[in-house]
């Protein structure tokens, strides 16, 4: 008995460190050097039985195998199928270009363009620059770093897949860490490879709070909607400190007396590359629409009002933010409080000119993205609350489809459920004076009611409620508005915020136990809906159930189990966040 215990601990331990490996992402010399010393561990324990001593040196020597293959930093490649087919060269202003083809053939994606000059040295916190023309071709098969954002060890990102999205596929394909880096003003272009001249482009601006995330994250890979006749354009920006830091001194350095929004800039001058250089990959330039989820949403919020990305982009896809709102929630603060904020950063660092920030390494700055993440009324980018702009009659965009999910709170409040005991408390700390009012649309009587109740408030404060803002302003301006509410559950993210995503940009992925046939039309019609709206700023087509304008703001487009329409459920609450913010006023 003692002795089939012994093997079933061993054979445990061995699980559980194979597991570490795995969710390390660990190079293929690790698992060698731990089969090797896991039968040597086996053996020696059977044969000399020193069972504590030997499974102390088992554990030091598997930290050592953990330390010596250590996943290395490597770019991500553009497909991930062997030796790829490559593209015909495209020319471009700055150079000849070459990307590669999916397995099947159907999509060219060409990754890593540079579409600014490197922002690093003496150009941090500085209006982007014309990138630097190269000689021969670029080989643009792989994606280029992302934006400087501080990263997790291999094995957090791993864990947080599986519990937050339930979703982990095993490989050897992915023994690998993607770079971050100061030098990331790159994007990547998925087109069909049948295309003809003209065709609509579609530009995506990745979410992650402007501190953290991607351009070729697979929920909104460009592939899927280039596989229905359109082209896709992501891009990285400057997130965090590196792109929203906002300070006098760099305020006059600059020709046109701007700080604060060098994450928008980035933005724009893609949008400027797109403009001049799309066209030599069969986009047309005169019929690209700008599209964000989360605090990407935002940024193409706030570029709606911009004068600078006037006559850039034609319709605007939100999801999941804006800041069209009287006052933002998340993702905005006011100038004074910017530049507040960069002083005390200046304080913190011990310094006194931009100067000597400039010469602080990448990897010390960006520890403060928690306090430098915000888009600012900086007079250049923008020269007013977008509120204000809309309520003149002042913005970008010649129509609007946005929307967001039945449960864009969760996880945002997954360590912060709500009870009986401090339900009310939340409440009134939020509400203040309107908190009765509230407790009364949500009288709840027991902790599940409390949890369920916040959940719901929650996400209408930060953006449901900002989303019936934006529709308003633009009924109010005579803009075509869509407007949707996603609310598909399946064994994954489900309506979770970002949720929408994948099945907006068609990337289901096939045979997938997370989701049912259901999800898969679901992701057929919603995906044509995003087309169609691409290429005419109205989502309806042919054999898709009509989608109304919504011209009042009390009923939705329900994109979920069914496709209908539904009626807004927030309406109650939004009356008092009207009256607490002055709207109209």
């Amino acid at each position: 008995m003692k002795h089939i215990l012994s093997v079933i601990l061993r054979i445990f331990l061995f699980l559980l460190l194979a597991a570490v490996l795995e969710l390390n992402h660990n190079t293929i010399i690790g698992w060698i050097l731990f089969l090797i010393l896991s039968g040597l561990w086996i053996f020696l324990t059977e044969r000399y039985h020193h069972g504590f001593l030997l499974f102390l040196g088992y554990l030091v020597c598997f930290a050592l195998v953990l330390f010596l293959s250590w996943p290395p930093v490597r770019n991500v490649p553009a497909v991930t199928c062997k030796d790829p087919e490559k593209t015909e060269v495209i020319t471009i202003k700055d150079g000849d270009l070459r990307g590669v083809k999916t397995e099947d053939g159907a999509v060219e994606i060409f990754a890593g363009i540079p579409y600014a000059k490197p922002p690093v040295g003496e150009l941090r916190w500085k209006e982007p620059q014309d990138p630097e023309p190269w000689e021969g071709i670029l080989e643009a098969d792989h994606f280029a770093p992302m934006s400087m954002q501080e990263v997790n060890l291999p094995i957090y990102d791993s864990l947080a897949q599986i519990i937050g999205y339930h979703d982990y596929r095993i490989s050897l394909k992915d023994n690998y860490r993607p770079p971050v880096s100061e030098d990331s003003l790159y994007l990547n272009i998925w087109r069909p490879a049948d295309l003809t001249e003209n065709v609509p482009v579609l530009v995506f601006i990745h979410g992650g709070s402007l501190k953290s995330g991607q351009a070729w994250y697979e929920d909104y890979s460009g592939e899927g909607l280039a596989r229905k006749g359109i082209i896709v354009v992501n891009l990285s920006y400057r997130l965090g400190v590196f792109g929203f830091y906002a300070d006098e001194e760099l305020k006059n350095e600059s020709p046109n007396h701007t700080t604060g929004n060098y994450g928008l800039l980035d933005m724009i001058k893609a949008l400027e590359w797109i403009r001049e250089n799309i066209a030599a990959f069969g986009g047309d330039p005169d019929q690209v629409t700008l599209a964000g989820e989360s605090a990407g949403s935002a940024s193409v919020s706030a570029l709606c009002t911009s004068p600078l990305a006037k006559g850039l982009f034609r319709y605007a896809i939100l999801e999941s933010s804006t800041v069209a709102s009287k006052e933002p929630p998340h993702s905005y603060r006011s100038y004074e409080e910017a530049i507040s904020s960069g002083t005390q950063l200046k304080e913190r660092y011990q310094v006194s000119s931009v100067s000597q920030l400039r010469e602080l390494k990448a990897e010390d700055l960006v520890k403060e993205a928690e306090t430098q993440h915000h888009i600012t009324v900086d007079g250049y980018v923008l020269t007013e609350d977008p509120y204000i702009s809309y309520q003149k009659g002042v913005h970008n965009e010649t129509a609007i489809l946005h929307g967001y999910n039945s449960k864009e709170s969760g996880p945002f409040i997954l360590f912060s459920h709500a009870n009986m005991k401090d339900y009310e408390e939340r409440i009134r700390r939020f509400f203040r004076e309107y908190a009765d009012e509230v407790l009364k649309i949500y009288p709840a009587k027991t902790d599940e009611e409390a949890d369920a109740f916040w959940s719901e408030i929650y996400g209408a404060i930060y953006f449901s409620y900002p989303h019936y803002c934006l529709d308003r302003l633009a009924v109010d301006t005579s803009i075509p508005v869509y407007e949707y509410f996603f609310s598909k559950e399946n064994g994954r993210l489900g309506p979770w915020h970002s949720g929408e995503e994948v099945y907006a940009y068609h990337n289901l992925p096939n045979g997938s136990k997370l989701y049912e046939e259901n999800d898969y039309r679901l992701s057929e019609a919603m995906s044509d809906y995003w087309v169609n709206f691409v290429k005419t700023g109205d989502p309806n087509g042919t054999g898709l159930p009509n989608w109304p304008q919504n011209l009042n703001g009390s009923t939705l487009m329900e994109l979920g189990e069914d496709i209908q329409i539904t009626e807004e459920r927030s309406l109650k609450l939004y009356e008092v966040l009207d009256r607490m913010y002055g709207w109209g006023e």
